[in-house]
């Protein structure tokens, strides 16, 4: 599942990251990284950007970027 489908209180672990070269470095330089856990904290009112609670900080995304980035939801959901 793509991190940018999932709702505010919803957790995942990056699973990878499908995006071009210069965005992934970009991203894993701010700790996302497989493996790491995230929640989506809160999506805006036009639902973009998103913003995640990643290792203790929060991050904002713009949608089509949280596109790029696949998470393992567990099977609840949270």
């Amino acid at each position: 599942m793509r991190l940018r489908e999932l709702e505010p209180g919803q957790s995942g672990t990056i699973d990878r990251l499908s995006c071009r070269r210069q965005l992934r470095r970009r991203l894993m330089d701010m700790g996302v990284v497989a493996g790491t856990p995230v929640r989506v904290e809160r999506v805006a009112p036009l639902g973009d950007p998103m913003e995640l609670n990643l290792k203790g900080f929060h991050l904002s995304l713009r949608k089509e970027e949280a596109g790029d980035i696949w998470v393992e939801v567990p099977a609840d959901g949270c």
